[in-house]
Parts: structure tokens; C-alpha cells; sequence
């Protein structure tokens, strides 16, 4: 069976990608900080699929670890998700550093940590596939999250530049931006119902791109074309307006 490794596999995202790959036959590797809130989704995807799910332990942040995290999977997974994220708070961060290091940590600097050592097994075993949930918030700096903004814009470049990267050594990088989605890091937002996605929405369109190999995911299509417009707006405009 192939083998599916989830990054930040907490998230509701991940819980429901989790879901729909073992509903394929594709055996699970859980990571996350909370090792024991996993457990429950664990055992559910053995039950209910009849697959191997394991759960390993795993800090974004804590840099060091990630060469030994990889290197004691017991198998190397065909593919891997980077699901973890923090919204934060836009306004705290522009007062304190901490918040503002938190969101950029959690956004940008621990998924190249991680996906760095992830990239060079699969460079040199020519083959695996890198997946990583970006935003659309990456794509122009607005004045309400342009901390988060920028980590994953960050990001996006990164999965750009690595899929550039791998390409020849038959290795594929896949950025997912989903756009709005109703989870618990967004539950305190008012968000437009038409450019909401559920988890198990982004779930189904990340299963079906993984198959078609695509390079970049817009989750509900009308995204591509609202930040279109949005990279257009001339920058004498766009720095008067209040988003």
C-alpha cells in the first residue's frame, strides 16, 4: 500500500485528508505535537479502513528534531502533506515579537525545516511527492494579515522553487491554496459562504490533483481569478484601499 505522512495532522484539513486517502487504501503516518488527541483518529482509520495508521510525535518549530523525526519512520512515506499552520493575531503581532516569530515559525520557517530533509530522500530515491497547504493570503500584502500573509507567501515560493528543484529526479510539488475554509483556526471569522470550503471539500480536491499530478491547487476555482485581479490592481490603488 502506499503511504500518505501528514505534517500538523491535527488540523481539521488533515483529519479529513486522512480520512479520504484511507478511504483509498493508502496507509497513514499521523504527525503532530498532541500525540495523544491522534490516537482516536488513529484507530479509527484502522477500524474503519482496515489500513496501517501509526502516530509519531512532531514539533514544527523544534528544528533539530526533524532530521531524527524522518530518519525513525518505520516506513518512508510516498507522500507527504505539510497541514500545520497559525493564523495568529495580525494586531498583537505588530506589537510583540513573539506572536509575530509564532506565525511566521508555524507558517514558513518549520515547514522548510522539515520539508528540506523530506526533499533530499526523495531527490535521491527519484521519487515521492510534497504537498504543502499554502493561502491565497500569500499572494498580495493586505494591511489585516500581512504577518501571515507574508509567511505564506514565504511558502509558496518555496514549494515553487522546490518543485523547479525535483522535477528532473521525477520528484513533484504540489501547493494547495484553499482559499476560506470552516475550521476551528477560522471559526472566530465571518467568512463568505461561496468562497467557503469544508475540510472534506479541500479533502476530495487534494485527492483527485494528487492523481492528476497538478502543480497548483485553487480548492474552489472563483480564488484564481479574485486574486488575479486582486495581483492587478495597480499598487497606487491598492495601498489606499482597507483590506
Amino acid at each position: 500500500m502506499p503511504t500518505i505522512l501528514l505534517l500538523g495532522a491535527g488540523s481539521d484539513m488533515a483529519i479529513a485528508i486522512a480520512r479520504r486517502f484511507a478511504a483509498a487504501q493508502y496507509d497513514i503516518q499521523l504527525a503532530g505535537r498532541q500525540v495523544a488527541a491522534l490516537q482516536p483518529l488513529q484507530q479509527d482509520l484502522r477500524i474503519r479502513y482496515g489500513i496501517t495508521a501509526t502516530v509519531h510525535h512532531f514539533d514544527a518549530t523544534a528544528y533539530d528534531t526533524h532530521v531524527a523525526f524522518y530518519g525513525e519512520l518505520p516506513v518512508k512515506p510516498d507522500i507527504t502533506l505539510c497541514a500545520f499552520g497559525y493564523l495568529g493575531d495580525q494586531e498583537k503581532a505588530q506589537q510583540d515579537w513573539q506572536e509575530a516569530a509564532r506565525i511566521l515559525q508555524a507558517n514558513f520557517t518549520g515547514a522548510v525545516s522539515i520539508l528540506n530533509v523530506v526533499a533530499n530522500d526523495y531527490e535521491t530515491r527519484k521519487a515521492g511527492m510534497i504537498i504543502g497547504i499554502s493561502s491565497v493570503a500569500g499572494e498580495r500584502g493586505r494591511q489585516s494579515n500581512y504577518i501571515y500573509g507574508s509567511a505564506k507567501a514565504g511558502f509558496t515560493a518555496y514549494l515553487s522553487g522546490l518543485r523547479n528543484r525535483l522535477f528532473r529526479s521525477g520528484v513533484h510539488v504540489m501547493s494547495v491554496q484553499p482559499g476560506f475554509v470552516n475550521t476551528q483556526m477560522t471559526q472566530h471569522l465571518n467568512l463568505p459562504p461561496l468562497l467557503t470550503a469544508q475540510p472534506e471539500l479541500v479533502a476530495g480536491a487534494v485527492f483527485k490533483a494528487v492523481r492528476s499530478r497538478k502543480n497548483v491547487l485553487y480548492v474552489k476555482w472563483p480564488w484564481k481569478y479574485i486574486m488575479l485581479i486582486i495581483k492587478l490592481i495597480p499598487e497606487f490603488i491598492f495601498k489606499k484601499l482597507k483590506l
